[in-house]
Parts: C-alpha cells; sequence; structure tokens
C-alpha cells in the first residue's frame, strides 16, 4: 500500500464529518501560483524515552510576490517557538540576519493538524526562506482494527516510543505547505545503538556523546519525508540491473528476524530484475525491506515498511513484497493527483499481485487472480453501493477494496486485450518516465495510452472507470447446423446469441466451444445492445458453450456463479452462526465472541442456534463452528450440501477421497447450500481443540478458498470447487 497525502485523508474526514471542517479544507489549499518550490532543511532530536521531537526546519519557498501569508500545517502536540525570516545582506549575497516574523496558529475541529499562518513583509520577493523551531510529542501507539479482517495495518498517526518511531506524512512532523512537492536534507539525531532509516539517500553518520546523527537527502521532489528508527541489524549488498545501475539493497530488521535478511535481499533482487524491463530504471538509490514495530505493509520512497508478523512470515510474494516494490515507480515516483481518482493501487495491483504470475509462466495462478478480482466485487460490491473507479481515492473497507485495487487492476487487463500487448507495455514504460516526480490522473493515463497506441480510448475509460457497475452477460441461446463447404468438405455453422441486461457494454468475451473431439476459444464482440448474435463455422459438431471459462472478461456475477466460500457467508444480508461444541475454553468460543461484537463484525449480524433438529434457518449462510464431540450431527447438515465430498471423523476427515487425520488436523470449508440459491454452508472442523488455536484468529482471513486444511495452525492445502459456469448445450436444427 503506496501512503498518500495525509491532506486528502483530512479532508475527506472532514467531509463527512462538518461543514466547518469542509470549508477549511478548501480554503487550506493553496492556489497554484502561490506556492511552488519547496526545500527543508530539516534538524531533529527524537527522544524516544519521553516520545519528544525537538527540531528546526528551514523551509525555501518560491511565492507569489502578490501573496502575503504562506499557510503550514503540523500536528497539534507540537509547539511552536519561533518563526524567522532569512534576509540577505544589501548586496544580495550571504551573510542577512533572521527576522522574527508574526504567524497565527489556527487549529480546525475535527483534525489532528494546526494551521500555521506567517505574515510575509510585502517587499518579500519571490524567494523566501523561513525558519521555525518548534518540539513536542508525538505519542500515538499503534491500535489494532476492530473488524473481521485480523491481518491489516494497525492504526496510528506517528509514535515516537520506546518500541520504535515512526514518522509519516500523517503524523505531520514537519510543516508542511498543503498540495505542495518538496525536496529535503534532513539530519536526525537519535539515542546510541538506534538506526534511522528513512526516504531518500543517506548520506553520512555520525556518534557522539551517547547520540547518533544521521543525515538523509531526497533530490527528487517528493510528496512528504517518512522517517522510522529501531534497535535494528543492518545487512546490504548491491544490485546492478541490466541497463547497469547500481542500487543498494537492504534489510533492517530486529534481532529476532535478522537471520531472514539475505531471503528478502535475493526477492527483492528478483523483482527489480523483473519490473525495472517493465518500467525503467529504479527511481531511487536504495531499497530497504524495514521491520516495523506495528502491523503494517507501507511502500515508501526507497523503502517499505513490515510489520514483524509479516516479516517472520516470509512476506516475500508477489502481492506482498512485490507489490511494495512496484509501488517505487508506481505512487512513489509517478504520484496520484490530489483530488482525483486514486489510479495508483490499481496499477500496482495489476503490476505485481496479478502480472508477476504471467511473467514466471505460471498460467493457473494468473487465472486464479483475474478469478479472485471477480469475486471480490461481485462479493462485496453492491449495485446500490457501486460508483465508479475514476471516484476511488482510499481503502475504507472491503467494498473499496474491490473498486479501487481489483475492478481497477482489471481495467487495466482490459486496456491491455482492447489494444495490444506491445502497445499496452510501451505505454507503461512511457507513461512511468514521462510523468516521474509528477502528478498524474486517470486522463494522464488516457492521454498516453491513447498516442502511443494510436487509438481514441475515449469510449474505454468513459465505460470502465468514469462510469460504475459492470456487464450483466448470460448465454441466451446456441445452436448449429451443419453445412457443406467448398469440395464437398462438411462444416457446421455455430450461432451464438448472448443478452446483456440492465446497461449494455462495449467489450470482447471469449467463449470455449467444446466439440466432437476437439476445443477451441473463440472471441465475440459484444455492442451496447441488449442481444448480441455471432456466427463461427466450425470444422466438426459443437457440443457445447461456455462463456468466458479463464475469467478474462469483468463482469457481474451470481452468487451461485461464484465458488463457495466463507466470504459468500461473510456477505449474505441473512446469515447465522451455529455453535456445534460443548467445550467453553474451546478456541472456537474466541470466534463466537468476536461474531458477536457488532463493532467487529460491523454489518454483520448473526442469530446463534444449536443443531437441533429443524433449528437451522431455512434462508441466509449458515458458518458452523464444530467440535469433534458434535461431528455426527454436523456431518448430517454437511451431507445435504456437500454431498460426499467431505466425510468428518473423531480421529481427522476425508475431502474429495483423500484421508486427513491427526490431532493437529483442522479443515475450513465451504458448499453451496443445498434448496437456498446464493448462499454457503460452511464449516470450522478440529479434530482437538488444539487443532483450531492457532488459526482462530485468523479464520476470515482464509475467506476466499472453498477448503482450506491446517496442520498446527499451518495452512498444508487450499482449493477453490468453481461455481456455476454460464454453459449451454448446442441446439442442431433441422438441415433444410
Amino acid at each position: 500500500m503506496s501512503i498518500r497525502k495525509r491532506i486528502l485523508r483530512s479532508c475527506l474526514v472532514g467531509l463527512l464529518a462538518t461543514s466547518i471542517v469542509h470549508t477549511w479544507c478548501v480554503s487550506a489549499l493553496p492556489a497554484q501560483e502561490t506556492v511552488t518550490n519547496v526545500h527543508h532543511t530539516l534538524s531533529a532530536e527524537l527522544i524516544p524515552a519521553t516520545h519528544e521531537l525537538v527540531a528546526n526546519d528551514q523551509i525555501e519557498l518560491e511565492v507569489n510576490s502578490q501573496a502575503t501569508s504562506v499557510t503550514f500545517t503540523l500536528a497539534h502536540t507540537l509547539h511552536v517557538e519561533s518563526i524567522a525570516m532569512q534576509t540577505r545582506s544589501v548586496s544580495g549575497g550571504q551573510g542577512g540576519r533572521d527576522e522574527v516574523v508574526p504567524f497565527t496558529i489556527v487549529r480546525p475541529p475535527e483534525t489532528t493538524a494546526q494551521r500555521i499562518v506567517v505574515s510575509l513583509p510585502k517587499d518579500h520577493g519571490r524567494r523566501v526562506t523561513l525558519v521555525l523551531s518548534y518540539r513536542g510529542q508525538i505519542n500515538d501507539p499503534p491500535r489494532e482494527p476492530r473488524h473481521l479482517r485480523f491481518v491489516t495495518p494497525s492504526e496510528t498517526a506517528g509514535h515516537v516510543g520506546l518500541e520504535g518511531v515512526y514518522l509519516s506524512n500523517e503524523s505531520q512532523w514537519y510543516p508542511e505547505v498543503i498540495g505542495s512537492f518538496s525536496t529535503y536534507w534532513v539530519t536526525a539525531q537519535i539515542p546510541q545503538g538506534w538506526t534511522v532509516v528513512a526516504s531518500g539517500r543517506k548520506e553520512g553518520e555520525t556518534t557522539n556523546a551517547g547520540k547518533t546523527s544521521s543525515t538523509w537527502i531526497v533530490q527528487d521532489q517528493s510528496e512528504a519525508f517518512t522517517l522510522v528508527a529501531n534497535k535494528f541489524v543492518t545487512t546490504s549488498r548491491e544490485w546492478k540491473s541490466p541497463t547497469g545501475q547500481r542500487v543498494e539493497l537492504q534489510t533492517h530488521f530486529l534481532h529476532d528476524n535478522a537471520g531472514l535478511a539475505d531471503e528478502y535481499l535475493d526477492a527483492t533482487a528478483r523483482y527489480l530484475d523483473a519490473y525495472v524491463r517493465i518500467l525503467g530504471n529504479y527511481p531511487f538509490e536504495k531499497f530497504a525491506v524495514v521491520e516495523n514495530f506495528f502491523a503494517s505493509g507501507l511502500g515508501l520512497p526507497s523503502f517499505t515498511l513490515l510489520g514483524s508478523g509479516s516479516i517472520k512470515r516470509r512476506y516475500i510474494q508477489p502481492y506482498a513484497l512485490g507489490h511494495e516494490i512496484v509501488h517505487s515507480w508506481i505512487g512513489n515516483s509517478v504520484f496520484n493527483r490530489d483530488g482525483h481518482g486514486n489510479w495508483v493501487e490499481g496499477m500496482t495491483t495489476y503490476l505485481a499481485n496479478y502480472y508477476w504470475h504471467e511473467l514466471v509462466q505460471d498460467s493457473p495462478q494468473a487465472v486464479e487472480q483475474r478469478r479472485m478480482m471477480l469475486d471480490g466485487y461481485n462479493l462485496y460490491v453492491r449495485s446500490d453501493t457501486d460508483y465508479p473507479v475514476s471516484q476511488f481515492l482510499r481503502k475504507h473497507d472491503e467494498k473499496d477494496n474491490a473498486i479501487g485495487y481489483q475492478k481497477s487492476a482489471f481495467v487495466f487487463h482490459l486496456l491491455r486485450q482492447a489494444i495490444g500487448d506491445e502497445p499496452f507495455w510501451r505505454s507503461v514504460k512511457t507513461f512511468v518516465s514521462s510523468y516521474r516526480d509528477r502528478p498524474a490522473d486517470w486522463s494522464s493515463i488516457e492521454e498516453v495510452f491513447s498516442q502511443e497506441s494510436g487509438q481514441d480510448l475515449r469510449w474505454f475509460f468513459e465505460q470502465w472507470v468514469a462510469q460504475p457497475g459492470a456487464p450483466q452477460v448470460s448465454l441466451r441461446d446456441v445452436h448449429a447446423r451443419r453445412v457443406t463447404g467448398g469440395g464437398g468438405r462438411e462444416t457446421w455453422r455455430l450461432t451464438v446469441e448472448i443478452e446483456q441486461a440492465e446497461k449494455p457494454f462495449r467489450m470482447t468475451i471469449p467463449l470455449r466451444i467444446v466439440m466432437t473431439t476437439s476445443t477451441d476459444i473463440k472471441s465475440m464482440s459484444l455492442s451496447r445492445s441488449q442481444i448480441n448474435v455471432a456466427e463461427f463455422i466450425l470444422p466438426e459438431q459443437p457440443l457445447r458453450v461456455e462463456l468466458d471459462p479463464h475469467f478474462m472478461t469483468f463482469r457481474r456475477l451470481t452468487r451461485q456463479q461464484l465458488p463457495p466460500m466463507l466470504n459468500g457467508y461473510v456477505t449474505d444480508p441473512h446469515k447465522t452462526v451455529v455453535r456445534a461444541f460443548s467445550d467453553p475454553a474451546s478456541p472456537l468460543q474466541q470466534i463466537m465472541s468476536r461474531i458477536a461484537d457488532h463493532e467487529l463484525t460491523g454489518s454483520l449480524r448473526t442469530a446463534e442456534v444449536s443443531l437441533k433438529e429443524n433449528a437451522l434457518p431455512r434462508d441466509g449462510s449458515i458458518l458452523v463452528l464444530a467440535g469433534a464431540d458434535q461431528r455426527q450431527a454436523v456431518q448430517s447438515v454437511v451431507q445435504e450440501s456437500c454431498g460426499d465430498r467431505i466425510t468428518l471423523g473423531d480421529r481427522g476427515f476425508q475431502l474429495d477421497g483423500q484421508a486427513y487425520d491427526g490431532p493437529t488436523m483442522a479443515v475450513l470449508f465451504s458448499c453451496h447450500r443445498a434448496n437456498v440459491p446464493g448462499s454457503v454452508l460452511t464449516v470450522l472442523y478440529g479434530v482437538t481443540s488444539d487443532a483450531v488455536e492457532k488459526l482462530s484468529r485468523f479464520l476470515f482471513y482464509y475467506g476466499w478458498h472453498s477448503y482450506v486444511i491446517f496442520q498446527d495452525g499451518a495452512v498444508t492445502k487450499r482449493e477453490v470447487w468453481h461455481g456455476v459456469s454460464d454453459v449451454k448445450e448446442v441446439r442442431i436444427d433441422a438441415t433444410p
């Protein structure tokens, strides 16, 4: 996840809170011509034992000569001791003096920032240097988020403490001109034994009188400067790109995880090897993997900040470390334009979470990623709560994730299909190089891709980016007739009719045609019509036609068409949790308690019932938390919906014909609920209480598969049982 400008979040909160704060957000944004270039020469001492920050910031500005004031934001816990303006000597050279200037402080309600308005003298000129001295506490200890998906970043604006230091743009730890881009020269002082990691290049480090001082330089304009510190064990090596670029790779881990350094450095090198070919030279002089003292997965200029638990679990997958490395280009080199739709997460998700699997020629996993994008959208985005990709700003819930990450990523896949591979990848590289150190928006993407492909793509971006929704397509009719071709050769003419419900889309959709002895994939172009018809000449008799078998198009699916999985239960408006265990000390009780806590579950409301005859409701999805003591009662419920797929035993279970035995075995599985279309039956079963002890906290993290098998809390296998495909048997027309 790339960190966005803090002011954007503050204004969003204001919009939802009070009209007073809304007015502040609008008026606080300076006119573009008022302040342009900003450079910070910042000296900061960090005192973890007392949560204190003592700082002096010399800020060089280019301002409109008619401007009467400059406005900064700063954390409300920091006290401004003085503000002075540097003046030059009469001859224009160095050696001028500092002149104290008046300022006022405004603290808008419902925000964590104070607004510092500095008055400028009338004859200030275009270049202004202000020196701000300030101090105070940054003390917002990380808090666990309260919802079902437990593996998420902890919540904090910033913290200076003995457990670690985290100062991001949301910490507002230095004076910032809202909406500006800056360069930085930062000197940070920390107790000896601590290590600072920050944006940019480390220029030097010295230790004296029990304190360590390091200097960091950011020469390219950046949205923000982030600094972290802890008692790290540091490992580094040099990486050389295919073009000869040299980058220092680093890990900064706490002692317990220091032994994983080489594994992370190896993975970093693999991702950089791949992505420099796609995106061009890496935009920074270092890339560091830094261990955080709270749960996080953040992509920052020149480093990524990962929580200790993620580091320990080897967070090196493409959707994890790979995602944060791609953010080096997308989000931290090319910025998202403030106040416009956030395209950054969609492009990053496409390149890292999805396209990596194509790069390494893992076709099954590429199909799986496309399926999961569709599943997320169809499960979490209702038609009445949908909104356009262009309106996504940041993720607050699973619906935002499905639109801003998953659908947005799929938009790039559709764009690639629309213009072709070579123009698409050329456009990506041109876009990244053209907008380096600059903000971009969806219109910037449209302009570059239209120019590089030589196509007018207005229709594409209007349909997929500016409008909400997704096409609802279905096979209406398929029929074929035997025909005789030239030379008496016999062929078949297949006619396919596809219907689009509600608002039709312009799109191309694949069809899998199963014939007597072979299978073929054909593409069918759909116009913005309710009914589209296409004909195909085939060498042998067609038997059936399947719509989009490999999930190449983005579309609305019914819940019955989706695979059965735990997230089907979570998103069902009618759902029930079943207590199928007797031991009150069972770890399953922890899950019951979390589900019952409406603060954790938000809109998830459940009724608790027991496994008694006719006790289960006739509608909605069911979650059964099962212990071995009620295995037989659970099995009777499972049999109705899952058939012979799974059998629960007192020493284990059998799934798809394979036995899994032992006291540490557990399984989470889902089936479409019999006679209740669109709902699922989900069961968590542990052979013993110990078998579910470790996974009980993370149960809802495993929501995307039909079954997950655990041994001693660790995943040993996970698979998907596909939903109901849109398939039609071919009707054979009589030969005239």
